[in-house]
């Protein structure tokens, strides 16, 4: 199992990320479970997942790759993705997720949900839940109470599913230790790289260039490209029409006086022994032994800051001597808040258990909570008046103008008449992020998502409301080779020069595997030997750079082994590399490491166990999909 997830390390990462973003899916979900709307893409043990279901949630997750990728995100890429698919795979888990909470009988109480909901950073001002903050996002979301309660049940009981399945997950100190040393390990290597731009004269015909490109045309396909009118209505256009008197302001001050409270903050040092959550009794004494030591350090007049930079775990604050600036008691993980908050300054804590491990807290500075006065926030609050009336200006203006020029499809006309600049894009590709506004990516989804002529709805790319109108459109395509020769010409030559770099680094290997020197072979063909120095298995080579697929093979050879079958292609050509030497690591570090890395391994293998139990769960369940689901 062990040597399985050190070899498949980035797979373990992507699946753990993956795992990450279906809890997300879950999590805000695409509406309650029990929704039946007509149309089915499928069933799962008898229960049918309906068209809407599926478009919502195909829906949901196209945005996130949007907001994840921006410009990046083209046709070919959103086509690898495969969403339809994985769109309707997550709403088939979701479905066997709660047929088999029920069928262990598992039970999430209103009290919990409500709490969780509570509890959540954006619903909650000044350190406590805001209904106000709630209410607008449900309706920002489009969501009911109701169904927004349903998903969070349903999150909760999914994440006592995972408590449940993967519970009985450990790790062992003896894989933390041969993972420490896989990971520290190091190598050093002799090698020779062949750079292809070395060979220059390559010389190509126009009947080489025509053959490549005939063998090569789908790699110049261009990209889809469109040409955009549009009108924006920037609301600083808009503030010299509005007044705000001061008892509007005032008002605004008294009926929101909870945005002007300052909470109660503390400034704090702490030390940090990493301890998992269910660390082994041994564990907890040795880590107890160890805090207890530095706490009497501390006591006895050492520097906290110095020890802290000596002994402290957390390595984000340890170079600042386990400094955490101001905090209110809400940011941090409990019991950690409450302690630190009853502290007075210049006071030390006794060890305090959370679930990182074991601290110490020295209160430096308390600062009281307090209401910001009326006079304070006055000038904040009419520029926050004025921002928001601006704005609803320019939205009004907005919906007049789609009001006029929606019906005809004529967005000049509707400009011309209320005497508004109609701006027109150069043609742009899906990958392109619009420049010259302030969301330029939004601004091509948006874009791209229009029939020809069609003009948008209102839209808020962030520096004011747009309307959209696909001018013109031009389909991917082929290009003339006339038109893109030097081009191509560039490439051929570069292949060409890999071609001979790659023959030569097999010359060059042949010799050595024959019994001539790395040195002396490497001096028939003008090239020179290389020594690198001690690297691990994630630092780039020392004096030859990043190289992954090098870094790989290096950590294959050995003593009984030292050369490779083939040369190594590299992002510049070739390389020959020979074993030198390899070293263990000092067993020093690992004490440091330890928790770290069983806190590590113990997520991977629970990660793993999740896995497992999911693709039995699918196995054994009956899941009918409608083979048409994609185009529901």
């Amino acid at each position: 199992m062990l040597y399985f997830m050190r070899k498949h390390a980035g797979t373990w990462m992507i699946k753990a990320l993956l795992f990450a973003i279906v809890v997300v899916f879950i999590f805000w979900g695409v509406g309650s479970w029990t929704s039946r709307e007509a149309g089915v893409v499928a069933t799962v043990n008898g229960e049918p997942i309906s068209q809407e279901a599926y478009r919502n949630s195909y829906n949901r997750l196209l945005e996130q790759v949007r907001q994840s990728l921006g410009a990046n995100l083209n046709d070919e890429l959103l086509k690898s993705l495969n969403l339809p698919t994985q769109a309707l795979d997550q709403l088939i888990d979701r479905a066997l997720l709660k047929q088999a909470a029920a069928r262990m009988k598992l039970e999430v109480s209103d009290a919990q949900v409500n709490q969780t909901i509570q509890s959540i950073p954006i619903f909650q001002q000044g350190g406590s839940f805001s209904l106000r903050r709630y209410d607008a996002f449900l309706l920002q979301q489009r969501m009911t109470k109701t169904a927004f309660e349903e998903d969070i049940r349903q999150s909760l009981l999914v994440r006592e599913l995972e408590r449940l399945i993967t519970g009985s997950v450990k790790v062992s100190g003896i894989e933390a230790e041969e993972l420490y040393k896989w990971n520290n390990s190091t190598v050093k290597i002799e090698f020779v790289p062949i750079d292809a731009e070395r060979y220059k004269a390559v010389s190509v015909s126009k009947e080489e260039i025509a053959q490549f490109f005939e063998r090569r045309k789908e790699s110049y396909r261009t990209e889809p490209e469109i040409q955009v009118r549009y009108l924006r209505f920037n609301p600083d256009a808009f503030t010299g029409q509005i007044t705000v008197t001061e008892p509007e302001v005032r008002d605004y001050y008294d009926t929101h006086m909870d945005r002007f409270v300052i909470p109660k903050t503390v400034e704090a040092r702490h030390i940090l022994i990493r301890l998992p959550a269910d660390a082994p009794p041994e564990a907890v004494e040795k880590a107890r032994t160890k805090i207890e030591d530095i706490l009497k350090m501390a006591r006895e007049g050492k520097d906290f800051a110095a020890l802290a930079q000596q002994y402290s775990e957390d390595e984000g604050t340890k170079p600042q001597g386990g400094a955490l600036g101001a905090f209110p008691k809400e940011s941090m993980v409990q019991p950690f808040g409450d302690v630190a908050f009853s502290l007075q300054p210049g006071q030390i804590s006794e060890p305090v258990r959370t679930r990182f491990g074991l601290h110490l807290i020295k209160v430096e500075k308390v600062n009281e909570g307090r209401t910001r006065s009326f006079e304070e926030a006055q000038a904040e609050i009419r520029s926050q008046l004025v921002h928001e009336r601006a704005r609803s200006l320019a939205y009004d203006e907005a919906d007049a103008a789609y009001d006029a020029a929606s019906g005809a499809n004529d967005l000049a006309a509707a400009a011309a008449a209320r005497k508004i600049d109609v701006h027109t894009t150069d043609f742009f590709t899906r990958s392109a992020a619009m420049k010259g506004v302030a969301q330029g990516a939004k601004f091509t989804e948006a874009a791209f998502q229009l029939a020809p002529g069609e003009v948008s709805e209102i839209q808020d790319f962030g520096d004011g409301y747009y309307l959209l109108q696909l001018a013109e459109s031009r389909p991917a395509r082929i290009p003339e080779l006339p038109t893109i020769e030097a081009s191509v010409k560039r490439d051929l030559v570069k292949e060409k020069q890999g071609e001979m770099a790659r023959r030569d680094a097999q010359a060059l290997l042949a010799d050595v595997k024959g019994g001539i020197g790395l040195e002396q072979a490497a001096k028939k063909l003008g090239l020179s030997r290389r020594t690198s120095g001690f690297f691990k298995r994630s630092e780039p080579i020392p004096d030859f750079g990043n190289e992954p697929e090098v870094n790989r093979i290096a950590f294959e050879l050995s003593e009984r082994q030292p050369l490779p079958p083939e040369p190594v292609q590299t992002a510049k050509g070739y390389c020959v590399l020979r074993f030198a030497e390899r070293k263990a690591p000092a067993m020093e570090g690992f004490d440091r490491e330890r928790s770290q890395i069983m806190e590590r391994l113990l997520q991977q293998k629970k990660s793993k166990s999740w896995e497992v139990w999911m693709s039995q769960l699918r196995n054994s369940s009956q899941i009918d999909r409608n083979k048409d689901f994609a185009r529901s």
